[in-house]
């Protein structure tokens, strides 16, 4: 089948003019001509010149393009491969600016004119994100932090009042902190273990990001040695695997049931009423998310949380909360 310059034209997306322009520079010659000495292209020819606008979206001047195709040197189904390579780098390309696109128009969103040394903190942070997270985990974490921000300014003041009055990291008082430390991190960051850590490892090896109204390295190296005491017991009782496969409950879940249960002991109210029984199918319904389902790894936590006192400290419940819930359960079994 022969194509007419005109026709081929307009089915490649080209004009008249760049196919003459092609021929008149010997890119592109027609194989052969009509009576009427029309250019007529051929298969051969059409496959040349995908492999010159292929070239050409590389970024290759049109005189290398010519020397390449000449030689030999441009082997055309490479030429597609490095094509389809160019092209999903442009798409992976607009989605990250897409995704940076739709964080600004969060800021915007929320109301609040960002100050310029909010620009300048969010610049900052972002660049430096951009070596330790993809754009999709930034658009979480970025998406996220509105639903912990007002969590995590308590926390942080609670922290450094704690740490004025020179206790240890090691402290028992420290522990329910390490607590909703871990819950907080658990919240923002959906459950997902590697984006925890690799949120860390960039906190403490960026020191630029220290320099905020956020915690400072040596808050955050104050928290993390207890925190990391926390994770050492529990690791005595269930494995890492198993650990990092704990489902993500947020801690606002886990806050009304409380609030709930110590409405009813503060109203003396007897564990074997409906009220209570409802807040212990609560309590099991989360029991049942944390550990998403798996019985074996919901008994080796109850038998780490007996076995160490520390992780009691600053649990979900309390202790009176839990013996409440426990009293609700016996009495469905009698």
């Amino acid at each position: 089948m022969l194509l007419k310059v005109g026709e081929l034209a307009k089915r490649a997306g080209l004009t008249v003019r760049t196919l003459h322009h092609y021929d008149n520079i010997g890119l592109l010659r027609p194989s052969s001509r009509s009576d009427s000495d029309y250019r007529l292209y051929n298969q051969g020819d059409i496959a040349r010149l995908h492999g010159i606008q292929a070239l050409r979206g590389l970024g290759l001047p049109l005189e290398e393009i010519g020397r390449l195709l000449d030689s030999g040197g441009a082997d055309l189904p490479l030429i597609v491969e490095r094509q389809l390579t160019a092209l999903q780098d442009q798409i992976r390309q607009a989605n990250a600016l897409r995704q940076r696109l739709e964080l600004l128009q969060a800021k915007f969103a929320s109301g609040r004119e960002p100050e310029l040394d909010d620009w300048l903190s969010s610049l900052q942070l972002m660049t430096t994100c951009d070596s330790y997270f993809t754009p999709a985990e930034m658009k979480l974490i970025f998406g996220n932090w509105p639903v912990v921000e007002a969590d995590w300014q308590q926390l942080v003041a609670d922290v450094h009042a704690l740490m004025a009055t020179g206790v240890g990291s090691d402290d028992p008082l420290v522990q329910p902190l390490a607590q909703r430390w871990m819950n907080l991190m658990h919240d923002w960051m959906r459950g997902d273990f590697d984006l925890m850590e690799r949120w860390g490892k960039m906190y403490f090896a960026e020191a630029g990001l220290h320099a905020g109204a956020g915690p400072n390295l040596g808050m955050v190296s104050f928290i993390d040695r207890a925190v990391q005491l926390r994770l050492a017991l529990m690791r005595r009782h269930i494995s890492e695997a198993e650990l990092r496969n704990l489902g993500n409950v947020p801690q606002r879940d886990w806050q009304a049931l409380a609030a709930a249960v110590q409405g009813l002991i503060d109203a003396q109210t007897a564990p074997d009423c409906a009220e209570a029984r409802s807040l212990l199918l609560r309590w099991l319904a989360l029991v049942e998310r944390t550990t998403r389902g798996d019985t074996q790894l919901r008994a080796k936590l109850q038998k780490a949380y007996e076995s160490e006192p520390l992780l009691r400290l600053g649990a979900n419940l309390s202790e009176a909360q839990r013996a409440f819930l426990m009293q609700a359960a016996a009495t469905l079994k009698t």
